[in-house]
């Protein structure tokens, strides 16, 4: 099923197909890596995720590159007040970078592409710039783009810059202005500074030019799509387009993604607001890694997300219910046979989670379907009108739903015992949830021990053992539900 996707350049939705007919070739800009990353970023890479994902499941294949900005501004500020080397410094944030990643269930992408990595390509981009009069270079050697050589400078963010001022620059990395300036293309090293030596003097890139050198080392000088956070659109990705396709004459990329910002409880998240939070964060207050995805994925990414934790606690719910409903059609015995109705509801989940998506990712829709198909196969269930063969053509439906979501299958518990190694690591174990702590002291197989032991206790008509062995449970995070089909537990 083809993807239609709002395209930020043409402001349309538009078709999302490989120009080539082969691989969908995409660059996602990556994290800056002089913190750790916060729920704001990982809302970016969680729906890029889902992207990949859902164009792999329409048989899509994906060239995805992402790089990792390892110095810049931020980072050489920071490790210099550290006192240590920038890829020292940096080591540790790309190291977490990935470990949250991985608890986000978030695919790596075919290509993680370093700043530091790629600095010969920068400088032989900055002088093919220089060759066609778009960059000069200042008295102290620093490079800057001449923004007068791209007249079509603004067509991205649709930003009217026909008032900006001829020769102005600005030589950070991030600015917040709606007047353009001419932008560093390379800086020259300031006393104490890590600096690289390149034909065209020692110094080290702007932001700017390493999106694009490290785009077009591999994916070409023209590629299908480009995605990022909708903070990136100006300068950021405008500055991509007018250095990329002043250098190469083609179009730089056919489609562009933004993700919209992210606020908590209806604020721009800040710590100074004491709403500011990383994934580690989110963790160690107890929440599980599958909903925390969930959360920030459930809001199509062209809406604004309010992030909240009821709607952490709504995913938490609904996850639950997924995975209580997957138990329940692999562990139940149905009668040989069929239902119509579910039969047909079956297709129809199937058909409208795929078009939900297909509509520019409308997640809200996708899970709408499945959560419609849950519901009624329940209600089956509960009235003995269900049988193998529903539960057949129910179960790939699931598996499609998870092939994009990934939260049914349960692997909670490493990203939180990683997270709780983290705390005592760092001296953070004091922002650690009471009964988080206590909940790791009961492995799976001790749970399954209790619940056994509750389970003869109660045949027993041993209620007093029974009921405490819930409490003792309950106390360490571990619902139990009794059912038809026997005991299940959970963990909160």
């Amino acid at each position: 099923m083809t993807l239609r996707l709002y395209n930020t350049l043409t402001g349309q939705l538009d078709a999302l197909e490989p120009a080539d007919g082969t691989a969908l070739r995409m660059y996602a800009c990556g994290p800056t890596v002089y913190d750790y990353g916060h729920i704001g970023n990982f809302r970016t890479f969680l729906e890029i995720d889902v992207l990949r994902r859902f164009l792999r499941l329409s048989g899509v294949p994906v060239r995805h590159v992402m790089n990792i900005t390892d110095v810049d501004d931020k980072i050489i500020r920071n490790a210099s007040a550290a006192g240590v080397p920038i890829g020292e410094y940096t080591k540790q944030f790309v190291d977490a970078f990935f470990e949250d990643l991985d608890a986000l269930r978030v695919e790596t992408p075919e290509t993680i592409a370093r700043a530091t990595e790629h600095i010969p390509q920068m400088a032989a981009l900055i002088e093919k710039l220089a060759q066609a009069g778009a960059a000069y270079k200042t008295e102290d050697g620093s490079w800057y783009f001449r923004l007068k050589a791209f007249p079509a400078y603004g067509k991205l963010s649709k930003k009217d810059l026909s008032g900006m001022e001829d020769g102005a620059r600005v030589d950070v990395d991030e600015y917040e202005k709606d007047s353009a300036r001419d932008f560093a293309l390379w800086k020259a090293p300031k006393a104490g500074e890590t600096a690289w030596d390149s034909p065209i003097g020692s110094g080290r890139p702007g932001w700017h030019i390493e999106c694009s050198a490290m785009a077009m080392e591999y994916l070409g000088q023209s590629f299908d799509l480009h995605c990022g956070g909708e903070d990136l659109m100006f300068p950021h990705h405008e500055n991509e387009i007018a250095q990329s396709e002043t250098a190469t004459g083609v179009q730089f990329a056919r489609h562009w993604m933004h993700v919209r910002f992210l606020l908590v409880d209806g604020r721009k998240m800040s710590k100074s607001e004491g709403n500011f939070y990383t994934l580690r964060d989110l963790l160690l207050k107890g929440f599980k890694a599958s909903a925390i995805r969930l959360a920030l994925i459930a809001v199509p990414y062209r809406h604004p997300l309010n992030f909240t934790f009821d709607s952490l606690t709504d995913a938490t719910k609904a996850i639950d219910r997924l995975r209580t409903f997957k138990t329940r059609l692999t562990a139940g015995d149905f009668d040989a046979g069929e239902s119509p109705a579910m039969q047909e509801a079956a297709k129809k989940a199937h058909a409208d989670f795929l078009a939900g998506l297909a509509n520019d990712l409308n997640t809200a829709d996708a899970m709408a379907a499945i959560f419609e198909l849950v519901r009624a196969a329940n209600t089956a269930i509960d009235q003995r009108q269900f049988f193998t063969r529903d539960r057949d053509a129910i179960l790939p439906v699931l598996r499609d739903f998870d092939a994009v979501f990934d939260v049914v299958d349960d692997r909670d518990a490493e990203a939180t015992r990683r997270a709780l190694d983290w705390a005592t690591a760092s001296g953070r174990i004091g922002d650690v949830a009471p009964e988080l702590i206590a909940a790791q002291s009961l492995t799976d197989d001790r749970i399954e021990a209790l619940v056994a032991e509750r389970t003869a206790a109660k045949k027993a008509r041993n209620f007093a053992r029974s009921d405490a062995i819930r409490t003792e449970l309950a106390e360490k995070g571990v619902i139990l539900e009794d059912s038809r089909d026997g005991v299940r537990w959970k963990r909160k």
